[in-house]
Parts: structure tokens; C-alpha cells; sequence
């Protein structure tokens, strides 16, 4: 399903609020939500997978491309061209930096990293746009503390991780979780769940040469005095910045990103710097998200990872009752006002078998091997040793040079492509 493509509007699973005599519209009670919301986000503020530090000066940091016509916040899900949320955009003339505003090369891209991606008008019958920039980061990197390989969950720098079946592990760490030790300095890239307090992620890599470790969460324990807070088990002290170097109005339910010194002090680590992540779409761009409900006041009123939502006028494929703080969706509409005016919204948890929500490659084979049953395409190891179906060729054309297309999932090494269909391009 191409996710930008015009729809017919689907009926209303839930009822709109009354509005007889006694009772505001559901128009108004949403303006006025919408306006909590936003004066809310003064202090809790998002943490997506792009966007600029307010409150802090950032002189490299990347701005949202002006001309651009669409933005999409998402996880990388394939190549040949970044596919995110269904879309394949070409990046061959795209800025690409990271979560320090540094320039850096499409090849820096993976799979499962969160990304901004501003681009030109979305083409509804090919799924696809041309990016200008892209913008990516992790939630966490740091050392792991503890590993839980049949919960499925670790600690990285005192912060909770859940892995799930669509978990993305880098390639050095094969057996996933198990690869893992404690000690050992890894980034994580996800979701940060507003409930548990937990980063569900959606990639896990190594990162032994850090120089410095970084983490994005909800400020806790706050003490002005003694310059300490918390994130999540993580204990921090900003008492080496001045004033200037601090965001505006610092307080418990702010959402920070944290860059911090890689060795801890009497049992706390050292803030090197502090900033609040803010997402940065174009004003009136077309706008497709999907993340995780970060604030919530009602289905009318909430934002995705830090983004406003205005969901009064907007069509609810699955109903709107199952909506709530930490619920993942899928939220299509036009910003205005730095608010995401929705026009469809939608639970993931409902479509997360839908085609466009599987890993993808395409491009030429690099590399065989026919016993193990794997190749190599756009860096990544795909293995085709189960129930695979072939489109416009079969199992003897998988050669070096041959050009694919694959879909599947994550393997049982957490490393590779499981191939569920591989069609064959000319």
C-alpha cells in the first residue's frame, strides 16, 4: 500500500463527540486541546529520529530544507534508493547528517536507524520522491550493563532496552542479544516508549571507537542545587555547564538529548552538553510519521515523537479508542503552525504485516554462496534457505551481478534478510 496515494474515507469506527446543547463540538474541544498540547511541548519535547537542539546553540546543526514539499519521520526499512514508510526516495543529491548536525555520506545509512527525510512531492503511483536531506539518530550509546537474552530486553547507559521480531542488529553482532556482553559499547536506535520508560528498538550496532556517550530521555529527579538529574537509571550531572549552555526553563518531564564524558564520576556521568530535540518539518509540507505517541491528551490531541497532532478532522481507519500514550501510529496530514494537521491516522500494531512495512532491497548481487544458501546485496546478507517465492526468475539466478529486488524479515541471526519474495529487474 503506498501510504501517500488519495483514499476513499473509510467509515468512523468510533463516534464524533456531541455536540448538543451542554456540550462544546469536537472542533472546539480540540483547538483547545491542541493548545495545551503545544504549550506542554514546551517542556516535554520530542525525541525523533532527526531535527535540531533547541535552547542550545548548535552551529552545525542541519536545518529543514526550505523548498521541500514533503516530510517523513519513519525507520529505514530497505535500499536501492532509502525506502521509509513505504516511499523509495533517491538521495543521490540529498544532505545526510547526523544527530550532531556533521555532514555525512548516504553510506552511513542502515537499516532500522530513524530518520527526517524532507523531499520533493511524494508520486502516489510510483511511491517514490526525490530527498534533500536526511537526518538520523540513536536514542542511546553507551556501555551495556545487562543482558536478557530470553526477555528480549538490556540496559545501555541505565536505560531500558526491549528488542522485538523487527529489531535490526548490525552484522559484527551475529546471534543478536547473545553477541553482547556486558561492558560493551553499543548505539541503539528506536522508539522511546512513554509508558514503560523504555527505548524499543528498531536498530542495535556496535560503537567501540565513541569518544563520547549520548542519550535522549525524560528528565527525572531534578535537584538545581546539586545540578543532577536522571534519565531513566542513569544518574547526570550538569554541573560543569554554565548557564548559557543550558535549555530554557530545565525541568522534570523534559525530554533532553544528553552528550556526556565516558567516564562517570562517584557513580554519575558528566553532561558535556544539553539540548532539547525538536523535530523541524517545512511549514505546509505533506507530512507522514510513524512513531510512537509521546504526549497525549486526547485522540484529537497528542503528538509522535514530539511532533503536535491536530487528529480532530482526520479519518480513523481503526478506530480511535485504541489510541493512547506509547501506542505506535501512523499519522498522514499537512503541517501548519509546526502542528501536524492529520488528515488519516492509524495503529501499527493493526498493519505491521502490510507489504511496505517488510525489509526491501534491491539492486545487483555482489556476493554467493550457494551452500549457506545467502548473498550479499547492498551490503547486506540475505539468506533465501526458507519458503521463498521467485518472481521472474528462479533459485538458478541468483548470481554474482544479477539484479533483485527482495522482501522479507528479520533472520534468525538478527543479522540477515530472511527472503519471503525475490523478483528479478532488468
Amino acid at each position: 500500500m503506498n501510504p501517500f496515494a488519495p483514499m476513499s474515507a473509510p467509515k468512523l469506527l468510533s463516534s464524533p463527540a456531541s455536540s448538543r446543547a451542554g456540550h462544546k463540538p469536537r472542533h472546539a474541544i480540540a483547538v483547545a486541546a491542541i493548545s495545551a498540547l503545544l504549550t506542554s511541548l514546551v517542556l516535554v519535547a520530542g525525541c525523533g529520529g532527526g531535527g535540531g537542539d533547541a535552547g542550545v546553540a548548535q552551529p552545525n546543526a542541519a536545518a529543514p530544507t526550505a523548498t521541500a514539499a514533503a516530510f517523513t519521520q519513519g525507520t529505514i526499512n530497505g535500499f536501492g534508493s532509502v525506502i521509509v514508510n513505504g516511499v523509495r526516495f533517491d538521495d543521490s543529491a540529498a544532505t545526510v547528517t547526523d544527530d550532531d548536525g556533521k555532514r555525512q555520506t548516504s553510506s552511513a545509512l542502515r537499516l532500522g536507524m530513524r530518520v527526517d527525510v524532507d523531499s520533493d512531492k511524494v508520486d502516489t503511483g510510483t511511491a517514490s520522491a526525490r530527498a534533500s536531506a536526511l537526518r538520523f539518530g540513536g536514542q542511546v550509546t553507551g556501555p551495556v550493563s545487562a543482558v536478557d537474552p530470553g526477555a528480549g530486553t538490556l540496559s545501555v547507559l541505565g536505560q531500558g532496552v526491549d528488542i522485538t521480531a523487527t529489531t535490526v542488529f548490525d552484522d559484527r553482532l551475529v546471534g543478536g542479544l547473545t553477541a553482547l556482553a556486558s561492558g560493551a559499547v553499543v548505539e541503539v536506535h528506536g522508539l522511546a516508549d512513554a509508558v514503560t520508560g523504555h527505548i524499543v528498538a528498531t536498530r542495535v550496532e556496535p560503537a567501540p571507537a565513541a569518544t563520547v556517550y549520548k542519550l535522549r530521555g525524560t528528565v527525572a529527579a531534578l535537584d538545581t542545587s546539586a545540578k543532577t538529574f536522571a534519565v531513566g537509571g542513569a544518574s547526570i550531572s550538569y554541573a560543569g555547564l554554565n548557564a548559557a549552555a543550558l535549555p530554557a526553563a530545565l525541568a522534570n518531564g523534559m525530554v533532553l538529548r544528553v552528550v556526556l564524558a565516558t567516564t562517570p564520576v562517584a557513580g554519575q556521568w558528566l553532561a558535556q552538553s544539553l539540548g532539547v530535540k525538536l523535530p523541524k518539518p517545512v511549514e505546509q509540507s505533506a507530512a507522514h510519521l510513524r512513531g510512537a505517541i509521546t504526549a497525549f491528551s486526547s485522540s484529537a490531541a497528542f503528538s509522535v515523537d514530539g511532533l503536535a497532532v491536530d487528529a480532530s478532522q482526520a479519518v480513523f481507519p481503526d478506530g480511535s479508542a485504541g489510541l493512547a500514550l506509547g501506542v505506535q501510529v501512523d499519522v498522514l496530514g499537512q503541517v501548519s503552525n509546526s502542528v501536524l494537521v492529520a488528515s488519516r491516522v492509524s495503529l501499527e500494531a493493526r498493519h505491521a504485516g502490510d507489504d511496505d512495512r517488510k525489509l526491501e532491497l534491491h539492486g545487483a548481487i555482489t556476493a554467493v554462496d550457494p551452500v549457506a544458501k545467502t548473498f550479499v546485496l547492498r551490503g547486506v546478507t540475505v539468506i533465501f534457505a526458507g519458503s521463498v517465492a521467485f518472481l521472474g526468475g528462479s533459485e538458478a539466478g541468483l548470481v554474482v551481478g544479477a539484479k533483485v529486488a527482495v522482501k522479507g524479515g528479520v533472520g534468525s541471526s538478527r543479522t540477515q534478510l530472511a527472503a519471503l519474495t525475490i523478483s528479478f529487474e532488468s
